[in-house]
């Protein structure tokens, strides 16, 4: 195509770009994740008991009504973003405000005063983030060539563990609920300024818009998976794959104190989330990078997803803080080589240029699918069905499946 907005990117692009966009990749997980980790699981407990709820299962109520509604803003955001006429492009409008939005929920959510307070705040953080994470991924198609994406995608991934390390430091180390939301909320906006400010996006001329109807925009979400089969297998391999990561981490907190008796499981879950986070950083660039220069995918993902599972058979089977410890490590591992790898394949199999941000909107439910269905299915493995053991002896399996499904996609070596 001629239009530059939707033409096949043919320029690599630089190290500038790439660390910005990485910047404000990791400071929209910074959002989601110091909540996630820490200052909801804190929220839940202080509120359960006025709920008839365990802290467990109103943990889960909370991340999965937010989960929710992140499986619809993504894809609607994407598409939106696709559609998009203005002098400052189609994605960087959305970045801008998703991420002021995110930021002023996460300040409601640091003033909850009640459980009805927390279940809105928790929604709209992942409502306006999903505005902004939408416009981001997009943003690779974009501009990126197809044999840079597993290079970007491991800065990407790389960003993405950073934040979530952030996002748990900010909210353990600011001493309170509040002042950790706040702090997340700072960083959040922080973060995506340098790429809005310094990186012009390629602007969708009005006559390139197609036209609006509401059946269209509504039937568009639709990609048949026998018309695009490697689309749904992809889809189903992340999405797997990122179910056994969310009900490992759902009750992370909870598993530390509660089944390994951990004095802090706070510090805990901080430790723990940092050991991922080096041994992920070790793999996620480079994973991508060799991807790019072998010129495969499937093998990359396919190990990545079987080293996951045996980190989180480690987690049933050796139920102490060594064995906790180990299997963050390598779980690391897995997880470095899967998030880049599976990025670029995720870019290498979009149907069409004029939908990529409605298409990788699609594709990224089966990222927050996973946060419906991990608390639909942690809570009654931990409370009637046989504990933590049972818990991740699923999450083990329910990942390796993942795994192996990746071999059905056809148009990617």
């Amino acid at each position: 195509m001629s239009v530059p907005a939707l033409a096949e990117p043919s320029e690599r692009v630089g190290r500038g770009w790439t660390a910005a966009l990485s910047l404000a990749n990791g400071a929209i997980w910074v959002g989601w994740y110091g909540p996630l980790q820490i200052l909801l699981a804190r929220q839940s407990e202080r509120f359960a008991p006025g709920t008839g709820l365990s802290k467990e299962s109103l943990l889960a109520w909370v991340t999965g009504t937010g989960a929710v509604v992140s499986l619809a803003a993504n894809p609607v955001f994407g598409a939106l973003s696709d559609r998009t006429v203005s002098r400052y492009g189609r994605r960087t409008p959305w970045i801008v405000a998703g991420a002021a939005g995110g930021a002023l929920s996460l300040l409601l959510l640091g003033g909850a005063d009640t459980v009805w307070v927390l279940f809105a705040g928790w929604c709209l953080v992942q409502l306006s983030l999903n505005a902004a994470f939408a416009a981001v991924t997009a943003a690779v198609p974009d501009r990126v060539p197809r044999l840079q994406r597993g290079a970007v995608g491991g800065w990407l991934g790389a960003a993405q563990i950073l934040g979530v390390v952030a996002g748990t430091g900010l909210a353990t180390g600011t001493g309170g609920v509040r002042a950790g939301y706040l702090a997340c909320a700072v960083f959040t906006l922080a973060g995506v300024a340098p790429y809005v400010v310094r990186y012009a996006d390629p602007p969708l001329g009005a006559e390139e818009r197609p036209a609006w109807s509401w059946r269209g925009f509504a039937a568009g979400f639709w990609l048949s998976p026998r018309r695009y089969p490697d689309l749904g297998w992809a889809w189903l391999t992340r999405f797997l794959i990122n179910l056994g990561n969310a009900l490992v981490l759902l009750y992370l907190f909870y598993y530390l104190r509660d089944r390994l008796h951990l004095a802090d499981p706070d510090s805990g879950v901080l430790i723990l989330t940092a050991v991922n986070g080096v041994t992920l950083l070790g793999t996620v660039v480079v994973g991508g990078a060799w991807s790019d220069r072998v010129g495969r995918r499937k093998p990359f993902v396919l190990w990545s997803g079987v080293l996951m599972a045996l980190a989180t058979g480690l987690l049933a089977g050796w139920q102490t803080w060594t064995g906790a410890v180990v299997a963050a490590a390598v779980l690391g591992v897995g997880f470095g080589v899967f998030t880049s790898v599976d990025f670029a394949l995720m870019t290498d199999v979009l149907p069409a240029a004029p939908d990529r941000g409605k298409d990788l909107g699609v594709l990224n439910i089966a990222n927050s699918l996973p946060q419906v269905a991990a608390p639909a299915l942690a809570a009654p493995l931990v409370n009637q069905l046989g504990g933590y053991r049972v818990l991740y002896l699923v999450a083990a399996g329910v990942g390796l499946a993942g795994s192996v499904l990746v071999r059905r996609i056809r148009s990617v070596p």
